[in-house]
């Protein structure tokens, strides 16, 4: 395993994004198990791209400009409909407590589409990890598949402590609703700058 790999790997994973916030936001509402659940949708949110990376097309959405802006225009708007439901105190996100049954999908759902929609992603894949697949590697689409296992597994475990520090300070947020409104639209906020941020990214 190649340490220079590792090391951007992790510095990508654990730079504040669009799923630590969904993570840290889960773990403010549910506690640590509910850290663990966001966290898990945002790996499983990493499959489509690591499959694309694999089959190549990965590669055309990089070289298409009509299908890089056709992702980048959903991924924008579903972050700011997420800044929208959690300003609002409302969806699966919500920074309030709630033991629904069906929160776990709702919010795997949630994490699982955020990253799903997010073509910087699609970018890592096809830029980044054939760096690390030898030209005379006689299996160069397990090779990545390898690599993808490793960046998703870091991936769930940065984004389990990221959730972990929320839900310790998940009692004193919640039972103070002038923290909890300013929580609201801090995340709200985030998830704004996070959509412009995605609007103005290019290729």
């Amino acid at each position: 395993m190649h340490l220079a790999f590792l090391l951007t790997s992790l510095l990508v994973v654990a730079a504040p994004g669009t799923g630590v916030l969904l993570t840290m936001a889960a773990g403010l509402a549910r506690g640590p198990r509910g850290a663990v659940v966001a966290a898990l949708g945002c790996t499983l949110g990493i499959v489509p791209h690591m499959l694309m990376a694999v089959s190549g097309l990965a590669a055309l959405l990089h070289a298409s400009a009509f299908a890089f802006q056709a992702v980048k225009l959903a991924g924008v708007g579903y972050l700011l409909y997420l800044a929208w439901r959690i300003w609002r105190g409302q969806g699966a996100l919500r920074l309030q407590p709630d033991e629904s049954p069906r929160s776990d999908l709702q919010v795997i759902r949630h994490a699982m589409l955020a990253n799903l929609l997010n073509p910087k992603l699609s970018m890592f894949f096809v830029a980044f990890l054939p760096q690390f697949v030898g030209h005379g590697d006689a299996n160069p689409a397990g090779t990545m598949l390898g690599l993808s296992a490793v960046f998703m597994g870091m991936t769930f475990g940065v984004f389990v402590l990221y959730g972990a520090f929320a839900a310790k300070a998940r009692s004193h947020i919640l039972t103070r609703p002038k923290v909890l409104s300013w929580m609201h639209r801090s995340f709200a906020a985030a998830f704004i700058a996070l959509g412009v941020k995605l609007a103005w990214a290019q290729r």
